[in-house]
């Protein structure tokens, strides 16, 4: 194996799903919802670089062209998923595809709609990247959550099973004696944003 080789094997990028539509907000995209004067894709952009990810990808789908025309994507590897209305699954499965080919060894997927997981958190579950196999998810109080490390050996099997909004879910349980947890309760808060009450969590 070449020294780029090895590089690129320890590169962990970054995947953001970003696609969704707010249904319960009205259909107001969670990729532009206003939070500290930015649209929440941008604070997620910024943690995942902040966190160590050069490479990062955006999974846009409800109202792509705005969240392009409005959001500052510069630097980020944009996908469509035209599928979006289907659910997470389908925008893990865009991303991860997008991603094959780069040489990346592991992805830290991240969703746009909890801004109260930043970069040190995103940055301890990446820092569990130990090759191709890796498996890992931030944990709070020891319940799994959000990020997830998917090592480069897993994105077939993960894409072969993300349905609907249950993301990676069924892929992890499988495979959950393999997943390193990271205890994150201490340096993040992992509500969503899904409904009008959601927005209090917002600034």
């Amino acid at each position: 194996m070449t020294d780029d080789e090895d590089q690129a094997e320890d590169e962990v990028a970054g995947l953001l799903l970003a696609a969704g539509g707010g249904r319960r907000l009205g259909g107001r995209p969670k990729a532009l919802l206003p939070h500290r004067g930015r649209p929440l894709v941008e604070h997620a952009i910024a943690a995942l670089h902040a966190a160590g990810c050069a490479r990062v990808h955006v999974v846009l789908g409800a109202r792509a062209e705005d969240v392009r025309a409005r959001a500052a994507l510069d630097g980020c590897v944009v996908v469509d998923n035209p599928e979006w209305e289907r659910g997470m699954g389908s925008s893990l499965r865009a991303g991860l595809n997008s991603l094959t080919g780069t040489g990346a060894g592991a992805v830290l997927v991240s969703l746009v709609d909890q801004p109260g997981i930043g970069a040190e958190a995103m940055a301890r579950v990446r820092a569990a990247h130990r090759g191709r196999n890796s498996l890992a998810a931030a944990a709070y109080a020891g319940v799994r959550g959000h990020p997830v490390l998917l090592g480069a050996a897993h994105w077939a099997g993960v894409s072969a099973t993300a349905t609907g909004d249950r993301g990676a879910r069924a892929y992890l349980r499988e495979h959950e004696s393999e997943i390193t947890l990271v205890e994150c309760g201490d340096v993040a808060r992992p509500y969503d944003v899904d409904t009008p009450a959601d927005l209090r969590h917002l600034e």
